[in-house]
């Protein structure tokens, strides 16, 4: 396992992890919160609404692309994740300030929703690309693995800590211990040894901004096939907190403790699946392929259990392969970009799989709402099913070149050996 946590023996990316950590647990117990909120306080379990929050606080990832991807590769990314960190902080704080003052409305969390999306906007993307420089580039995998281990570790931790804080003193303070968290990655940023980060290539000012980095996209068949196959499930696949929320309240009418600890099930397989891919070398579209293929068995399995335990045996399953799937395709997109236009092609890729979420969160609620969260859980089995397919086909095409490259070479040789004959009679 030594070589599974090689990043942790370096000072600042220990320091970086350490940190994410708290505050990745912060954030989890916020969203688990904030939909609980929506869903049990604030509506009659109304999981449309949920889906709006979600298209409010993942839609700025959409708006925002032509300043986000540039913002991370032309300013300094400490700082600016200072900024965005801080940002966010500030509105747990008040979100969580209304919610204890018994003065919060649905609108009160919409607007906060959207404000949170349009600072993460910034913050993911220099977030993710942040890890380049806090490691080698023979590390970069590896670290990209384990920031999403860490991530997914708080998704295990983070919704069962927020379903007891909501049982025992309720929601507004789980809101407030989420902003206290923020403190943990702020100060593991204050505390970066500088003169260790990893420099960093100097881009002229007269450098293209989002449109280059589309054009390099569209060049690039692997990266179009692999964030196709991202859009397809992050529109109706990682709609989780529908999913989850929904079958705890309506197919198994259970409270805030069984939705947290549904929550964390899941958790588990993507803590399991971060940890593999942390293993792995440089990943591959295969991976990309068996990740989307076991997704969708996963959602058509949870769609049919009979109850919570064996649910939260599919989201285990669920977990796994959604980790499987957007951890393979970050490092993937990372390590085959040119490094001037990492931060542009990240904040595409974070678009895809974030601002996706405004147009199937709403659609899938609304599924969910109409004919039950099973069918829901349906959907995203079709989407993964999809974007397999996405992947077959590549691959396919992949095949079929390689060997059109080894049929050239030898009719060329074998049209040469011809016109050598003809020369010599």
């Amino acid at each position: 396992m030594a070589g599974t946590f090689r990043s942790l023996s370096g000072f600042n990316y220990r320091l970086w992890a350490i940190g994410a950590l708290v505050s990745n647990i912060g954030t989890w117990m916020q969203r688990t919160a904030q939909d609980w909120l929506v869903l049990a306080h604030l509506t009659h379990r109304n999981a449309t609404a949920v889906g709006i929050v979600m298209a409010l606080q993942f839609g700025p990832q959409l708006l925002l692309l032509p300043f986000t991807g540039l913002a991370a590769d032309r300013l300094d990314r400490r700082k600016l994740l200072l900024v965005t960190q801080a940002v966010m902080g500030a509105l747990a704080l008040g979100l969580g300030l209304l919610t204890l003052a018994g003065v919060v409305r649905l609108w009160h969390v919409y607007a906060f929703a959207f404000a949170l999306g349009c600072t993460a906007a910034f913050d993911a993307p220099a977030r993710q690309t942040f890890v380049s420089d806090l490691v080698a580039p023979a590390d970069l995998s590896n670290a990209v693995a384990l920031n999403s281990t860490s991530f997914n570790a708080a998704r295990m931790i983070g919704p069962a800590v927020a379903g007891v804080v909501i049982a025992a003193a309720g929601v507004g303070w789980v809101f407030l211990l989420n902003a206290v968290s923020f403190l943990a990655v702020l100060g593991s940023l204050f505390g970066l040894r500088r003169a260790e980060l990893q420099p960093r290539m100097a881009l002229p000012r007269t450098h293209g901004g989002l449109a280059e980095g589309l054009r390099y996209v569209w060049h690039r068949p692997d990266l179009k096939a692999a964030l196709l196959m991202l859009l397809l499930v992050g529109t109706f696949g990682l709609n989780f907190p529908i999913f989850i929320s929904t079958m705890s309240l309506s197919a198994f009418h259970g409270g805030a403790g069984q939705y947290g600890l549904l929550s964390s099930a899941m958790a588990v397989g993507s803590v399991t699946g971060a940890l593999l891919a942390a293993r792995r070398g440089r990943p591959r579209m295969t991976m990309l392929l068996y990740g989307a293929a076991l997704f969708g068995l996963g959602c058509a399995i949870a769609a049919v259990m009979p109850n919570p335990v064996f649910f939260a045996m599919a989201l285990v399953l669920i977990g796994l392969a959604a980790q499987t799937l957007t951890t393979s395709t970050n490092s993937l997109v990372q390590l085959s970009t040119d490094p001037a236009l990492r931060g542009r092609v990240i904040a595409i890729l974070l678009a895809v799989a974030l601002g996706s979420t405004p147009i199937g969160a709403p659609i899938v609620g609304w599924i969910a709402d109409t004919f039950g969260p099973r069918w829901a859980l349906a959907v995203g089995a079709a989407s993964g099913f999809a974007a397999a397919l996405v992947a077959i086909r590549y691959l396919a095409r992949l095949r079929a070149e390689a060997r059109s490259k080894i049929r050239r070479p030898a009719s060329d040789a074998l049209a040469g050996a011809k016109g050598g004959g003809r020369s010599g009679t």
